[in-house]
C-alpha cells in the first residue's frame, strides 16, 4: 500500500507539472485536449488499480480444505482483474452473453424418461478422442447445471464444456425439463428446491459409468439445485466434489434486490418474460391445471412463482416454496467438497446474504467473494471473448477435484 500511494504521489506531481507547461498552448490547443486525456487516463488507472482489481476473499470451513485449495487451485489466491471498460456489476452481467465467445461443440442427445412419465433431455460430449483417459469405463464424468432458464447451449456452459473437453474428461449438461426444444410429457416444469430429477440423472450417470469419478458445476439456479441436493443427500452420492457459480443462496433477499427499481427493469421483466414463453409454448400440457391467462399477466418472478411455480410442486404459500428453495438452510449438511463462487456485486445474489458464517461451520465448504463479477460475469482481459475469471476457477477445481480429490477424504 505504501509503494502504490508513493506512486500515486509521484503520478500526481508529474501531471501537474505537465499540465501547467501544456496549458500555455492554449485552451483550445491540441496540449491541452492531450493533457485532459492522459490526466483522466492517469487518474482512471489509479483509480482501477486501487479500488476495482482486488484478490478475492477466501472462506472455507476446515484447513483441510484451505490448504487444498491454496495448493491445486492457485486462481484463489490471484488478483481478479476485471475487464477495465466494463467492470461495473450490471454491464458484466448484462455483456457477457454478447462478448464472449461461443466454442462449437457437438452434442449427443439423450432423453431420459422419469418416473411420471415425463423425460429430461442430457447432452453428452463423450470425448472418445481423449488422449488422457481412452478407456471410456474409467473417463471422468461432469455433470452441468445451466441457470434459471439456461440450456446446453448457453456460452457459460459451452465454455466449461470446452474447459473439461481439453483435460480429457467426458462431459454432460441437464437440461430441466421443456427448455431445450424437447416435448414436456406431463405438466410439471422445474423449480431450485425439487432435486428429484437432479438424483435420477446422477444415478443414471453413475450406472453408465460405475468406475468413473463424477462431479458436478452448476451456474446460478442450477448451483441452487446442486447445493439443495448435497444437502438432503449428505454423504449418499457419488459426487466427488462439486463447484457452484452465482448462486443465490436466500431466495427472499434474492427477490427483494431483483424487484429494485433498476434491476427489475434491466433483469426481472427480462426473465419474467423467458419463463412466460417457456409455459405458453406448452399452454397445451398446462391449461387444464392452472390459469395460464393469469401466469401470463406476471409482471415479475415473484408474481410468476406465486401463481404458478410454487402451485405446480404443491407448496401452501410462495413464501413456502422460497423458504424450501434457499440454499442457506442446507449448507450444514453437506458432506461433500462443495467450492462457491459469487460477486458482492452480484444483484441476483446481494452480498448481505452471501453465507459467510455458515460456510464457516462446515469443512466441506468453500466460498470464494470477488469484489466485482456480476451475475455470471467474471470478465476479465482487455477483449474477454475466450475465457473469464468463472472459467479458469472451474479448469482448476475440476481438475484438483478429478486428479487429487483423494487428498479431500474425510474433510
Amino acid at each position: 500500500m505504501i509503494s502504490l500511494e508513493l506512486n500515486f504521489n509521484v503520478l500526481t506531481r508529474d501531471l501537474s507539472h505537465y499540465l501547467e507547461n501544456q496549458v500555455k498552448v492554449g485552451l483550445f490547443g491540441s496540449g491541452v485536449g492531450l493533457s485532459l486525456v492522459l490526466g483522466f487516463s492517469a487518474a482512471y488507472a489509479c483509480y482501477y488499480l486501487i479500488s476495482v482489481a482486488k484478490k478475492p476473499k477466501l472462506v472455507v470451513g476446515g484447513e483441510k480444505f484451505y490448504r487444498f485449495l491454496k495448493e491445486q487451485c492457485p486462481v484463489v489466491s490471484e488478483t481478479y482483474y476485471p475487464t477495465f471498460w466494463c467492470w461495473e456489476s450490471r454491464v458484466q452481467t448484462l455483456l457477457r452473453p454478447f462478448v464472449t465467445a461461443k466454442p462449437g461443440v457437438t452434442y449427443r442427445n439423450e432423453l431420459l424418461r422419469a418416473p411420471d412419465g415425463g423425460q429430461i433431455s442430457l447432452d453428452w460430449v463423450d470425448n472418445d478422442e481423449s488422449p488422457s483417459y481412452p478407456d471410456t469405463s474409467t473417463r471422468p464424468t461432469v455433470l452441468l447445471l445451466p441457470g434459471l432458464t439456461g440450456t446446453s447451449r448457453e456460452s457459460y456452459i459451452l465454455h466449461m464444456v470446452q474447459q473439461s473437453r481439453d483435460l480429457g474428461y467426458r462431459c454432460v449438461v441437464f437440461n430441466n425439463r421443456g427448455v431445450s426444444g424437447e416435448k414436456l410429457l406431463t405438466p410439471r416444469t422445474y423449480c431450485a428446491a425439487n432435486t428429484e430429477d437432479l438424483e435420477m440423472v446422477i444415478d443414471h450417470i453413475h450406472r453408465l459409468h460405475e468406475n468413473a469419478p463424477i462431479m458436478a458445476a452448476g451456474v446460478s439456479m442450477g448451483g441452487m439445485m446442486l447445493a439443495n441436493y448435497l444437502g438432503r443427500k449428505g454423504r449418499e452420492t457419488c459426487l466427488r466434489g462439486v463447484v457452484v457459480f452465482s448462486a443465490g443462496w436466500d431466495v427472499f433477499e434474492c427477490t427483494a434486490s431483483l424487484e429494485k427499481p433498476l434491476d427489475r427493469f434491466l433483469f426481472n421483466s427480462y426473465l419474467t418474460s423467458c419463463l412466460q414463453a417457456s409455459v405458453d409454448r406448452h399452454r397445451p400440457v398446462f391449461e387444464k391445471l392452472y390459469d395460464i391467462d393469469h401466469v401470463m399477466k406476471a409482471k415479475t418472478i415473484r408474481q410468476f412463482d406465486e401463481r404458478f411455480t410454487s402451485i405446480m410442486f404443491g407448496y401452501p404459500t410462495n413464501d413456502d416454496y422460497y423458504r424450501d428453495a434457499s440454499p442457506i438452510h442446507r449448507l450444514k449438511s453437506v458432506q461433500v467438497p462443495m467450492l462457491c463462487l459469487n460477486a458482492a456485486d452480484d444483484v441476483f445474489s446481494p452480498n448481505h446474504a452471501i453465507p459467510v458464517e455458515a460456510v464457516k461451520q462446515n469443512p466441506n465448504l468453500a466460498l470464494l467473494i470477488t469484489c466485482h463479477g456480476g451475475h455470471i460475469g467474471f470478465l476479465e482481459g482487455l477483449w474477454p471473448r475466450q475465457s473469464t475469471y468463472m472459467d479458469r476457477v472451474f479448469r482448476q477445481f475440476a481438475k484438483a477435484v478429478v486428479e487429487q480429490g483423494g487428498k479431500l477424504r474425510d474433510l
